[in-house]
């Protein structure tokens, strides 16, 4: 009997709960806590513990559009949000957590701009004048000249991405905000280059991104600092202008080859020891040796020659013919390609001397050889 009676009151309780929840009221602006439970591919449903079910779109779960809600959001879990609105008819309810993350992002901005503070957000939209990124639900400009992008370049490419900036204006009453995220950028730019000086000396080496190309070489970023490589010191070949050899935005391995601590300039080099024409040249040819070369530049007392890209010879005009010439373009043009013999090697300038003539007088000599 007294199992019966327990039943009936649990019945009456159960009933009492379902007939308040029943007529439970909700009002839109009223924030609520629903619990999920169902997850699809452009909504959720949620349990408001009520007679009607809520629904949450996913433009109204967040402002990254590329945000899948069936990754982020698991039946079960509880979601805080705004009513949207109330259909008494349908029994349902249009809620908003964006909405409700907005109200909470409003203080979190305000404090951030008030302790100047770095804020995270997500860059929605593009317009005419700059960008918009979400910061919790806030929408903060970013106008086209603190985006940090040079001037002329599109701001497609940070669309929909991560960013870091900082709040440099806030009008509440206006619901206007700016953010600068070039100032991010800045302050980053300048503890990396803090770090970089720490450390530096002559011989180390970076890797490094070409900046900005002048007349005479390259700048490029060793990570927050910017180091001149010379086109001399591009690569091991000859180059008219840096264009040749690189374009802005390649990424380089660079060596410090000089430094000035004072005025803050740092020399670089793009040369790979190891690929040093000169040491590749004496490790393969020797005086005495005979080589193909093309003749690059012809002048008044002779004409030069590259024997392997990098290093060239010197044929004096006695040397080019095994008669007596007036000048050398009389027997040679410039990129004509002959036989040559090595007859000196001045190591310690970095010179060659060239001889055709030994070659024909060689020939001759075993012509005579052969009569005899």
């Amino acid at each position: 009997m007294s199992e019966e009676i327990k039943n009936t009151t649990e019945n009456v309780e159960s009933f009492a709960e379902l007939l308040e929840n029943s007529i439970i009221t909700i009002h839109t602006g009223e924030k609520v806590v629903g619990t999920v439970t169902h997850v699809g591919a452009t909504e959720i449903q949620l349990d408001l513990g009520t007679k009607h079910a809520g629904y949450i779109s996913a433009d109204d779960y967040s402002d990254n559009s590329s945000l899948k809600l069936d990754e982020v959001v698991k039946v079960g879990d509880e979601i805080e949000c705004i009513v949207v609105k109330v259909s008494d008819v349908e029994g349902t309810v249009t809620l908003s957590k964006k909405r409700l993350d907005a109200v909470k992002g409003w203080e979190i901005v305000e404090q951030a701009a008030e302790n100047h503070e770095t804020v995270e957000g997500y860059v929605s939209e593009e317009n005419k004048g700059g960008l918009v990124v979400s910061v919790n639900g806030v929408r903060v400009f970013v106008p086209a000249s603190m985006t940090g992008v040079p001037k002329g370049q599109p701001l497609t490419d940070m669309l929909k991405k991560t960013v870091k900036l900082k709040i440099t204006e806030m009008n509440r009453g206006r619901r206007r905000i700016i953010g600068s995220i070039r100032d991010v950028n800045a302050e980053a730019r300048k503890a990396a280059a803090a770090a970089v000086w720490a450390e530096i000396e002559v011989g180390k080496v970076y890797e490094g991104t070409v900046k900005s190309l002048t007349s005479y070489g390259a700048f490029i970023d060793i990570g927050g600092v910017d180091g001149m490589c010379h086109i001399t010191e591009l690569g091991w070949g000859r180059y008219k202008t840096p264009a040749d050899v690189v374009s802005v935005g390649d990424k380089l391995t660079v060596r410090v080859i000089n430094l000035d601590t004072e005025k803050k300039k740092i020399s670089l080099s793009c040369k790979d020891p190891a690929q040093n024409p000169w040491t590749l040249f004496v490790g393969q040819y020797a005086v005495g040796s005979v080589a193909e070369v093309t003749v690059n530049k012809l002048m008044p007392f002779g004409a030069f020659a590259e024997i392997i890209p990098g290093v060239d010879g010197l044929i004096h005009i006695s040397q080019i013919a095994d008669r007596r010439i007036g000048r050398p373009g009389e027997v040679l043009s410039e990129g004509q390609k002959v036989e040559a013999k090595i007859i000196n090697i001045d190591e310690e300038n970095h010179k060659v001397s060239l001889s055709i003539r030994a070659l024909l007088e060689n020939a001759d000599e075993a012509d005579e050889a052969d009569a005899e």
